[in-house]
C-alpha cells in the first residue's frame, strides 16, 4: 500500500528541512485526535538516530520504533520501522527547491498490515487514517512555515513558559521551537536541565532565573470545568490565577536584566454574559465570578508592567482541539448522536483553534502590542455551534440540553459558562495584520478533527 502527498510551502527546501528536524516538530506534525507520544525526547534527524513511540488504541498501547535514515539536509530523509504495527513501513520525506523562495514537500508512505490476506481486510482504514495525517501534517508546515517566515528576520527569543503541558503550552511551545526559539517550561517539582522551578503558592521564583530570558508567557491556572462550583474551589481558581500571576510578576520586575515581554495569560469570561453585543477590548468588564476572577488576574501582572515590561493580556476564548477542552468533552456525546444545542442556544460562544491561538501568541511576542487581546477567530451561537460540529461529524445535532438540568448538575458554574455567553471581535489581533489559519467554524472543526480530505 502507498500514499502519497504533495504541498507546496512557502519556504525555502533548507528551511523546510530545518522545521523538521527541530524539537516540536513531532508535536506538531502528530494530528490531535491520536493519542500519540514520545517515550523519550526526539533525537533529531540524523542517520540512524530512533524514535520511540507509544501509540494509545483504546485501551490498548504499542510500542513503535522508527529509524531515520538516507539523511540529507535541505532535501529529504526517510523513517523506516524498525519495530510497531505494521509488518514493513517506510515513509520518504522528500524537500525539493522551487522558484521564489518556495519548495515542495512530499510525503510518500509505503506499508504493509501484518496478516497476510486477513490484514488486506483493513487497507481502506488504513489508507484512509494515513490520507487524513498528511492532509493535516502539510496544512500545519505550510502554516507554521509561513508565520514564521514573516519574523525571519527579527531575533530567536529564549521564551519561559508556565502551563506547558496543557493544551495551549504544549501547542506554543512546539510552534516556538520549530520556529528556532528556545523555550524553557517553569515547573512546580525541582527543575531538570532546560527548566526553571517555582511555587506560584508560596510565591517563589527565583529572579535571577529569568536574567537571561526575553519573554514570559504565563498560562497556568486551576481549569474553572474540573467540578461544582463549592466555595472551596472558586478560591483555588482566583487563587492559582492571582498568585501565579504575582509571582511571575514580582520576579520579572526584580530580574536584571529584566525580560522584556510579558503574555499574561486572561480570559473572555473577563466581559461577563452580554447577549449579542459586540465586543472588542474597548469594552467594559462584566459581573460575576469569571468577570470579578480576570480582572484580579490582571491586575496581579502590576509589578511587570509597573517596572516598563511590555505586559499583553491574551483574552483566551474556547480553544478547540479535540486534545482537551471543551471540544474533547463534546466530542464522545455528539458521535453518539445525542448532541444539541444547550439551554437557548442563543448564547454566544467565542473560540479559536489550538493552532490559531498559539499562532497568535507567537505575534504577540514579536509586535508592540500591549494591553487586553482578544483571542478568538469570532463568536458563533451555541446553536450555530452544535449545528457545525454535527455536519462535520455527521451526525444529528437536534436534542436539546435543558438549562434547568444543567444548573442542577453543574451549578454556577453552568450559569457562567454554558449558558453564559460572550460576543467578542478579535480587534486588536486583525488590527495588527493576524490572518486567521481557521476564520470561521466549519474550516475550525475540520482541521482539528481531520475531515479535511
Amino acid at each position: 500500500m502507498i500514499v502519497e502527498r504533495r504541498t507546496e510551502i512557502p519556504a525555502t527546501a533548507a528551511a523546510l528541512f530545518d522545521w523538521h528536524a527541530r524539537p516540536g516538530a513531532f508535536e506538531r506534525l502528530t494530528p490531535p485526535w491520536e493519542r500519540v507520544r514520545l517515550v523519550s525526547p526526539h533525537p533529531g534527524i540524523a542517520p540512524d538516530s530512533r524514535v520511540t513511540l507509544d501509540i494509545a488504541i483504546g485501551p490498548l498501547h504499542q510500542r513503535w520504533v522508527a529509524r531515520h535514515e538516507s539523511v540529507e539536509p535541505g532535501r529529504g530523509f526517510v523513517d523506516i520501522q524498525e519495530e510497531g504495527p505494521f509488518a514493513r513501513w517506510r515513509h520518504t520525506h522528500r524537500f525539493e527547491a522551487l522558484d521564489r523562495g518556495r519548495a515542495a514537500l512530499t510525503d510518500r508512505i509505503e506499508c504493509e498490515l501484518p496478516g497476510g490476506p486477513l490484514g488486506e481486510l483493513g487497507e481502506p482504514l488504513v489508507r484512509r487514517t494515513l490520507r487524513r495525517m498528511l492532509a493535516y501534517r502539510h496544512a500545519v508546515t505550510a502554516a507554521d512555515l509561513a508565520l514564521h517566515a514573516r519574523t525571519a528576520r527579527l531575533p530567536r527569543l529564549t521564551v519561559a513558559i508556565t502551563g506547558a503541558s496543557g493544551l495551549v503550552g504544549r501547542t506554543v511551545s512546539a510552534m516556538l521551537t520549530t520556529g528556532g526559539h528556545r523555550v524553557i517550561p517553569l515547573v512546580r517539582r525541582p527543575a531538570r536541565p532546560g527548566e526553571i522551578s517555582w511555587d506560584p503558592t508560596r510565591g517563589e521564583l527565583d529572579s535571577t532565573a529569568l536574567a537571561d530570558i526575553d519573554a514570559v508567557i504565563h498560562l497556568a491556572g486551576e481549569s474553572i470545568a474540573a467540578g461544582w462550583w463549592t466555595d472551596a474551589r472558586r478560591a483555588r481558581i482566583l487563587s492559582s490565577r492571582v498568585d501565579g500571576t504575582t509571582t511571575i510578576a514580582r520576579a520579572m520586575a526584580a530580574a536584571s536584566p529584566r525580560p522584556r515581554v510579558l503574555l499574561s495569560a486572561s480570559a473572555v469570561g473577563y466581559y461577563g454574559d452580554r447577549g449579542d453585543a459586540e465586543l472588542d477590548e474597548s469594552a467594559g468588564a462584566g459581573t460575576g465570578f469569571l468577570a470579578d476572577v480576570t480582572q484580579a488576574w490582571e491586575r496581579a501582572a502590576g509589578p511587570a508592567r509597573d517596572a516598563g515590561v511590555r505586559t499583553v493580556f491574551p483574552r483566551l476564548g474556547v480553544v478547540l482541539s479535540p486534545a482537551g477542552g471543551a471540544l474533547a468533552r463534546l466530542l464522545p456525546i455528539f458521535r453518539l448522536g445525542f448532541g444539541g444545542p444547550v439551554g437557548t442556544g442563543r448564547q454566544y460562544m467565542s473560540w479559536i483553534s489550538a493552532d490559531d491561538c498559539a499562532g497568535a501568541l507567537v505575534t504577540l511576542l514579536t509586535t508592540d502590542v500591549e494591553g487586553p487581546v482578544n483571542l478568538v477567530a469570532r463568536a458563533d451561537t451555541n446553536r450555530d455551534f452544535t449545528r457545525a460540529l454535527g455536519a462535520v461529524l455527521r451526525r444529528p445535532a437536534v436534542l436539546p440540553v435543558p438549562a434547568a438540568a444543567l444548573h442542577c448538575i453543574f451549578g454556577q458554574m453552568a450559569d457562567e459558562t454554558l449558558l453564559a455567553g460572550s460576543r467578542c471581535v478579535p480587534r486588536r489581533l486583525l488590527d495588527l495584520g493576524y490572518e486567521f489559519r481557521h476564520p470561521d467554524l466549519g474550516t475550525a472543526l475540520r482541521h482539528v478533527l481531520g475531515r479535511n480530505l
